[in-house]
């Protein structure tokens, strides 16, 4: 009696940790990893806040470091621009910043877009 009790547990065993290999978890998705993206020039806030009309090339490639793009066909335009795209989430930060020259002279500067991951779709 006692070993037929025993066979039974251990095939009631067996078949239950059996079965539950089969068991779906509801919230849980084995993904590969994603690395952030970023690419462009970081600007910090405070650098971007010293940029005024009335500078020079060096000063604002001082503050700032050299731009993103230089347009060939129009170098009186310098363009900063910045993009992060965190891996998992799938966020998206990006910050263009125009400064826009006459001779060697800022004479004025453009925030053409700022969005944050929290913004982004």
């Amino acid at each position: 009696m006692l070993n037929r009790t025993v066979t039974l547990l251990v095939v009631f065993a067996f078949v239950l940790s059996s079965a539950s290999g089969c068991a779906r978890l509801r919230n849980f998705s084995l993904k590969p990893y994603r690395i952030n993206i970023q690419q462009g020039n970081y600007l910090e806030q405070d650098d971007v806040d010293m940029v005024e009309p009335g500078m020079t090339r060096s000063q604002v490639r001082f503050l700032l470091g050299t731009p993103m793009v230089e347009d060939l066909f129009n170098s009186d335009r310098w363009d900063y621009v910045y993009y992060l795209k965190i891996g998992r989430s799938g966020e998206v930060f990006r910050r263009h910043f125009v400064v826009y020259f006459e001779g060697d002279e800022a004479v004025r500067i453009e925030k053409v877009s700022d969005t944050t991951p929290s913004a982004a779709s």
